[in-house]
């Protein structure tokens, strides 16, 4: 009776080994054809049935690009039952043919690989918007600004002046309510309109950027604001991008021989191999070889959440060091690893260094 009933048990458990799920798609590749850019999302449904054993979960359901979202069946599917991945494609501003894929990962224990779903298709290109063909290529609204990106390098000593492009588009006689948000550095020194913006009309507006009332160095990232009564748009940004550099071609012959100078022991940190959600570090050497005290004006990386910094010092005498800590967080990332870290200094002959960090991230 004992080894009937053993025998018994071992039949349950190789019955119970043997039943898993299995997922079966209907199609694995859907063909959208000719579809117009214009004519917003389309969404493409991928049907599954369970043809194994026990319940099918899907474990994970990944677009390969963001231009593509996957909706799924989260909860299990018994077998014998259907479940669905519906991939939807947003074509505006991706004109041309498109071959994009979703892998899909289930409870399946033999499942080595993802599976993996297609969608294919051709955009057709919209014809150019009113606003694109009088050269606005961005932003929303009836009220626009061509260029609102600008970028140059200033000394802190100096200023510099951009002239901003922007159109109304109203054509029923209404002119916009048009107030500007500055910070402190920037002002207004023109414009071609009053105090607002005529109905179908292009002006301009001039800003000045001071660099002496910006208290900062380095590549800095700057906006002003437009504020107007456009219904869809109110608020419109001007990006200013700035690299701030230290003006140091007031200072004598005298006064450079007695400036500070900076040294590095190295200005590269590479790592040849990490585990994934472990972290690598390494110290640098600063060290003032001029005669007067060297100041790091500014310390700024590239990654701030991955690679982080510590200065044991921000003001170094003559012939003294600090150390510059570096640590690179591998959490959650994997693959070759670029990142910087910049260090601006009052070292007129080296007043911005780039020391650069690379290696692998292994799972």
């Amino acid at each position: 009776m004992k080894k009937g009933f053993l025998s018994l048990v071992m039949m349950v458990a190789v019955l119970f080994a043997m039943a898993q799920p299995r997922i079966e798609f209907e199609k694995k590749t859907h063909e959208f054809g000719d579809i117009r850019e214009e004519g917003g999302k389309v969404t493409a449904r991928f049907t599954f049935k369970n043809v194994g054993d026990s319940a099918l979960v899907l474990t994970r359901v990944k677009p390969g690009c963001g231009c593509t979202a996957a909706n799924y069946t989260k909860e299990a599917v018994m077998p014998g039952q259907t479940g669905f991945i519906d991939a939807t494609y947003d074509p505006w501003g991706r004109p041309g043919q498109f071959n994009k894929n979703i892998k899909v990962s289930t409870n399946e224990p033999n499942q080595a690989n993802p599976y993996i779903i297609f969608i294919k298709g051709n955009v057709i290109k919209r014809p150019p918007t009113k606003y694109e063909i009088a050269g606005y290529k961005s932003g929303r609204g009836e009220v626009r600004v061509k260029e609102s990106t600008v970028r140059f390098q200033v000394k802190n000593t100096g200023s510099h002046i951009d002239t901003f492009h922007i159109r109304s588009f109203y054509d029923n006689g209404r002119a916009t309510t048009f107030n500007l948000e500055l910070p402190e550095y920037i002002q207004e020194v023109g414009r071609s309109f009053g105090k607002t913006l005529p109905a179908d009309y292009e002006g301009y507006i001039v800003l000045k950027y001071d660099a002496t009332k910006r208290n900062d160095w380095g590549n800095l990232k700057d906006k002003a604001v437009i504020v107007t009564d456009d219904t869809l748009e109110p608020r419109k940004y001007l990006y200013f991008n700035v690299n701030l550099v230290e003006d140091f071609s007031r200072m004598s012959q005298k006064e450079l021989e007695k400036a500070p100078k900076i040294s590095f022991d190295k200005t590269a940190f590479r790592f040849d191999t990490i585990v994934q959600n472990t972290s690598v570090s390494e110290t640098i050497k600063i060290t003032n070889t001029g005669k007067t005290n060297l100041i790091i004006r500014k310390i700024e990386s590239s990654m701030p959440q991955v690679l982080t910094y510590k200065i044991s010092a921000t003001e170094i005498a003559p012939g003294q060091s600090a150390t510059l800590d570096l640590t690179l967080n591998g959490k959650n990332r994997r693959g070759r690893q670029n990142a910087s870290i910049e260090v601006i200094s009052n070292s007129p002959t080296n007043s911005s260094q780039i020391i650069n960090v690379n290696g692998m991230i292994v799972q």
